[in-house]
């Protein structure tokens, strides 16, 4: 058994990181400061070609697995980009799988180059303010009108929607009450986010602000016949093949900015003399930074696991939950320790720390609670009742 990274994902993680390492903590306190978005960092990396690292070769991507994916995804959070820096590239990673997996010949070859090369900017268009993970329940109206369907309703928390020119866009064709199953119904698209017929209202939030999250509303927005994704009422079922991808990409990040603020928070550790000595002898430091350590560990060989076991075509829905709940946590935890490591100049913003904590919420929150998480490794490992 090798738990060594293979020479592709070696070849990954040095490649991403020589890229990441061009922005440094003064590009990424900037763009925090002022909330632009990081178009100069964004550009490197589809220069790079790594925009298309998990999609097709015949449409100019690399034809990698989850698990490369992840390898860089983790590389690109434990930079000083940290969840900017991750958010600004994540929904070009995993938000067209459905694409690949359910699209078109005709609709792969018009859509991926553009996604692949960093030509087009897309957003994701699921959650909504009254249904919340509830994801059945979005109300969203998608009604056909002949060759197109007219699209009404609100999405909150799009993140990139300031910046996109396309987004991927999740919306009901059929009433809930004229269907079988609230799965049934739903309908996925992916087209032009058309400003003709919507308004973009950014949202003052927490951290990661050089990534933009939004309220958007649908106003009668036209929607060709040749976006939609597969067959109507099938959308909810096609989104479905890429949440587990999002949670594993999502664990690696929050291992890497939690392996990130471990390494400033050793470092600090290492110099900061208290009582003539480092801080970093007293067993009070020590202990749960260690502890931190052994905690991301552990998580990213869970995380690892369940990238193979997706690439692997194998069911994978608790591992991918589980490997999110464990990184998550381990990720938020060490940011906090190495705010408390540095004592009071962790609450002051040059030395990152702080940035790093507030950006590592979004993964614990994010894309799926943590409690939501545990129900369903409650239920599908476990065999316990559902609870939601």
């Amino acid at each position: 058994m090798d738990f060594g990274l293979t020479e592709t994902q070696e070849d990954v993680r040095r490649n991403v990181k020589a890229v990441c390492d061009r922005f440094d903590d003064a590009y990424w306190s900037d763009h925090d400061d002022t909330g632009d978005f990081p178009v100069e960092f964004t550009d490197a990396i589809a220069a790079g070609g790594w925009l298309g690292i998990a999609m097709p070769e015949a449409h100019g991507g690399a034809g990698l697995g989850v698990a490369e994916a992840a390898v860089m995804m983790h590389t690109v959070a434990n930079s000083s980009g940290a969840m900017a820096a991750a958010s600004s590239l994540h929904i070009n990673i995993f938000g067209p799988h459905p694409i690949v997996v359910f699209g078109t010949d005709e609709q792969r070859e018009r859509w991926l180059p553009d996604l692949i090369h960093g030509r087009a900017r897309t957003c994701f268009g699921v959650t909504e303010p009254t249904a919340g993970l509830n994801t059945t329940h979005v109300q969203t109206r998608a009604t056909r009108d002949g060759d197109q369907y007219i699209v009404d309703g609100q999405k909150i928390w799009t993140s990139t929607a300031q910046e996109a020119d396309k987004i991927l866009l999740l919306a009901r064709t059929t009433p809930m009450d004229e269907t079988e199953r609230p799965i049934d119904g739903l309908s996925l698209f992916y087209t032009n986010l058309n400003r003709d017929h919507v308004t973009v209202r950014e949202i003052a939030k927490m951290g990661r602000h050089a990534v933009d999250s939004n309220e958007v509303f649908f106003d009668g927005m036209p929607v060709p016949l040749g976006d939609r994704i597969g067959e109507e009422g099938k959308g909810f079922r096609y989104l479905l093949h890429s949440l587990n991808p999002e949670r594993v990409l999502v664990a690696s990040e929050s291992i890497g900015i939690g392996q990130n603020a471990l390494e400033r928070a050793a470092n600090y550790a290492r110099e900061r003399v208290v009582f003539g000595r480092p801080i970093g002898q007293n067993q009070a430091i020590q202990h749960p930074l260690a502890e931190s350590w052994a905690e991301l560990q552990a998580a990213w060989l869970m995380t690892q696991r369940a990238a193979w076991m997706y690439d692997q075509e194998q069911p994978c829905g608790p591992e991918a939950n589980g490997a999110k709940y464990l990184a998550a946590e381990a990720g938020k935890r060490a940011c906090e320790r190495a705010i408390i490591t540095h004592g009071g100049l962790g609450y002051a913003k040059e030395m990152q720390v702080e940035r790093l904590f507030r950006e590592s919420l979004i993964n614990w929150i994010a894309p799926v609670s943590p409690h939501l998480a545990l129900c369903n490794i409650a239920e599908k490992a476990l065999n316990l009742p559902k609870s939601y």
